[in-house]
């Protein structure tokens, strides 16, 4: 085992894999992250399905059968999807059982096309819960307006959820209450609220991405010298967010109540620049009761080469509020930039579904 994803775990955070596929699962490659690379938890979204599907034949038998029965492409990711899914949580359940579901948990997103349908986001979170038919799974649902009721309405159904696609602060508090809403309803429903769990996916490398083009335009010195610096920021501010809501008389009542904490997920912790340590997103969000979710790739970079110092959020929230004035000093919007990022976001994910159903339907066709 990696010694330095060992003592990364030891610190709170739970190692999650960014990426799935049939051929990793009958290889067996899961397991062996599991083992040895302390990987805890497994993450999906369309982009990560449609390559898989275009890499060697793990598909052929199943596309084959969906072919000759007539499946609508729609069904057909579906079924497709919910398989591996339901395959990597059995594969990461005794890490669910040995850490009282904590860990082991394996997340499938929504169609996200539905992102801006309230209604039928959560019929969608409802069939997908059910087809998986797993208790260590997640379901995705983007943080957009229009997903907040639905986030508070699977959890009440019971349903646990990862909230995807937060980029602002003021949004991600609004899906802390949107998960307390979740719980409370669910309690009143008569639902173990042991058995509910949530995590908060907070994007970080897109933030970088955004501000640091903005502060290029600006071009002065004072604004060249913050690039690389929002995203982290951002983060921490988000993390004493958390922290807020975890000291409220309204969490506590709920945690009487067996409650877990919603945890904060960093979300997309590849960096984009190049100039940028590889490692950036994983050695400067190190803070106990937190996910950090990579690409397999900068997995075996963390393995290689992360800084494990010990707490690398919570002793600078004063340096995250100076980096983020500083930023509006030199006329940065943030406003404006997690707007576009939302917006960005929710058509990405929606281009990625495309592409997902027009792979799997060029490969029903040649099955």
């Amino acid at each position: 085992m990696s010694e330095i994803l060992r003592r990364l775990s030891g610190h709170g955070v739970s190692l999650w894999l960014d990426d799935i596929s049939r051929e990793r699962l009958r290889t067996g490659n899961l397991a062996e992250l599991v083992r040895d690379k302390s990987v805890v938890g497994v993450t999906s979204n369309p982009t990560i399905f449609a390559n898989a599907l275009r890499k060697g034949d793990a598909y052929a038998a199943q596309l084959h059968d969906l072919s000759v029965r007539g499946v609508d492409v729609g069904e057909a990711v579906r079924l497709i999807t919910t398989f591996d899914i339901r395959w990597a949580c059995d594969v990461l359940r005794p890490v669910y059982d040995a850490t009282a579901g904590v860990d082991g948990r394996v997340s499938i997103e929504v169609d996200p096309r539905l992102a801006r349908e309230t209604d039928k986001t959560i019929a969608e979170a409802r069939a997908l819960w059910w087809m998986v038919d797993r208790p260590n799974l997640y379901i995705k649902i983007p943080a957009t307006v229009e997903g907040l009721p639905a986030i508070t309405r699977a959890l009440a159904d019971g349903i646990s959820v990862n909230v995807t696609l937060i980029f602002s602060l003021e949004r991600y508090r609004q899906v802390m209450d949107a998960w307390l809403t979740g719980l409370e309803q669910a309690a009143a429903a008569g639902h173990d609220l042991a058995a509910i769990s949530s995590v908060a996916s907070f994007f970080v490398s897109r933030v970088d991405t955004e501000i640091d083009k903005r502060l290029d335009a600006v071009g002065t010195d004072e604004a060249l010298a913050l690039r690389g610096k929002a995203a982290i920021a951002n983060a921490r501010l988000a993390f004493a967010a958390f922290e807020d809501v975890m000291a409220s008389p309204r969490w506590q009542a709920l945690a009487a109540r067996g409650a877990r904490p919603q945890r904060p997920l960093w979300a997309s912790t590849g960096t984009k620049n190049k100039d940028y340590p590889d490692t950036l997103y994983v050695d400067e969000l190190v803070t106990p009761g937190t996910v950090n979710t990579l690409p397999e790739k900068t997995l075996e970079a963390a393995a290689d080469h992360a800084r494990v110092d010990g707490d690398t959020v919570r002793p600078f929230y004063e340096k995250a509020w100076n980096n983020m004035a500083a930023l509006k000093e030199v006329g940065i919007d943030y406003d404006d930039v997690v707007t576009v990022l939302e917006d960005e976001g929710v058509e990405k994910f929606e281009e990625s579904w495309v592409e997902l159903l027009d792979t799997v339907e060029a490969e029903l066709k040649k099955a």
